[in-house]
């Protein structure tokens, strides 16, 4: 799915895979594009949950978002709703969690007809993991499983993540994750922070893989659009300061702390209210956003752009489209957010960030991998939770811009080459 960052990071390493002789059998929902290159396979999941949030997307990419989509997509909504009732009440799972159930069926024939020698999950949706699980359970296949987000949420910082779940979707993710590291052949994870926890729950499992398993940095693929002198060429300022965030928010990764610092930053140097603009690519913005720009009147500060599609005027894709933007750019924001498991996590648009040259500010929350990273290539770096830090950095970025002499980051890009390099070996330790 362009531009949706579980996707891409699949996606970008195929290429790297193709080169290394490895002939996948790709199984996805049918949300996305179907790849051409080799044998891919789109399901729809058999929950009624799950059908009505297919159904959506697949009508929007054949027909747009118009009528018709209002119509049809209203009336699957209302067939279905008694059944998302029940489902929800006697299960209680999230709702991609039934497809699982036909990527089984379909992939168990392919195992039987002697077509496949490794499986190999990946998500994002849990239920990648799940079907995994089930076709290596019944074939003894070897797997391997690549963990993006952690499936266990810690609540703090004492919190190991040992203590059962009052939410049923969470306590069966708890469940999952002691059945990967117990029957994968090998795991791994994007962070330092989440293999150690996955370590500390499941180490004393009875089993001789104890939750064997490396760390496996995702990287991201150069943008097929990118600017290549731009890694070299003086940055071109404009009249304005322009702080540009992409992808998805939430309260706890919200806008309204950068415009709390703008209002800081305004008692200090009055100018600067007619000077900065934030840009916001790619989500909706938050409910905490929303209200600051209200509160402090800030609707010509805050430019909301939405998620960038493909142009049917030029052919780009929206992913193409969002490079340019980033290439423009005075200053790259990357939320981290603030709740525990941000130890755990590091943003896939960071990667991304990397490949366009310019400077990253960085409001970072308990991660130390991430800091390093950061501070290794230059960038401004505040903590979330300290409100005094992101007032610092913002002062820095106004004055370094006024100067234009705005922090030059070392071009150390991280691609996915590395991440497939690495796969490749530990896979052939294994098979």
């Amino acid at each position: 799915m362009d531009g949706r960052a579980s996707s891409q990071t699949i996606t970008d390493k195929i290429p790297y895979f193709l080169t290394a002789g490895v002939e996948p059998i790709v199984f996805s929902a049918i949300t996305g594009i179907k790849d051409k290159r080799f044998d891919h396979k789109q399901f729809l999941a058999w929950g009624p949950a799950a059908f009505r949030f297919d159904f959506r997307h697949w009508i929007a990419n054949q027909y747009g978002r118009g009528l018709f989509y209002k119509i049809s997509t209203g009336l699957i909504s209302l067939l279905l709703a008694p059944f998302i009732v029940i489902e929800k009440f006697f299960l209680g799972y999230s709702s991609q969690w039934s497809w699982a159930i036909p990527a089984f069926i379909h992939g168990l024939k392919l195992i039987r007809s002697g077509q496949v020698d490794l499986i190999y999950s990946t998500g994002g949706a849990w239920s990648a993991h799940l079907a995994a699980l089930w076709l290596r359970k019944k074939t003894r296949l070897p797997w391997i499983a690549e963990i993006h987000d952690p499936l266990i949420i810690r609540n703090n910082i004492t919190d190991e993540g040992f203590e059962k779940p009052k939410n049923r979707d969470a306590q069966f993710r708890q469940y999952l994750e002691k059945q990967i590291c117990k029957y994968a052949n090998l795991v791994w994870w994007f962070t330092d922070g989440a293999l150690h926890y996955a370590k500390v729950r499941n180490t004393n499992l009875n089993t001789p893989n104890n939750a064997r398993g490396c760390v496996v940095i995702p990287g991201a693929q150069p943008p097929v659009n990118l600017n290549e002198s731009s890694k070299h060429s003086r940055h071109t300022y404009s009249e304005k300061l322009n702080l540009c965030h992409f992808g998805s928010l939430a309260k706890d990764r919200s806008l309204s702390t950068i415009l709390k610092a703008i209002i800081e930053l305004v008692k200090e140097y009055p100018e600067a209210r007619e000077k900065i603009q934030v840009h916001a690519y790619g989500a909706p913005l938050d409910e905490l956003t929303k209200q600051a720009i209200e509160k402090f009147n800030y609707s010509d500060v805050l430019i909301a752009h939405g998620r960038l599609e493909k142009d049917p005027v030029t052919g780009k894709s929206g992913r193409e489209r969002v490079v340019e933007k980033m290439q423009t750019a005075d200053i790259l924001i990357l939320l981290h957010g603030n709740d525990e498991w941000c130890a755990e996590y590091i943003p896939s648009k960071y990667y991304e960030y990397l490949w366009t040259g310019r400077p990253i500010w960085a409001l970072s929350h308990r991660n130390a991998q991430l800091d390093a990273l950061l501070e290794e290539r230059g960038a401004y770096l505040s903590h979330a939770s300290d409100e005094k830090s992101i007032n610092i950095a913002l002062e820095k970025i106004w004055l370094d811009w006024k100067n234009q002499q705005l922090v030059e980051p070392k071009w150390l890009p991280i691609g996915v080459d590395q991440a497939v390099t690495k796969i490749l070996s530990e896979v052939q330790k294994i098979t």
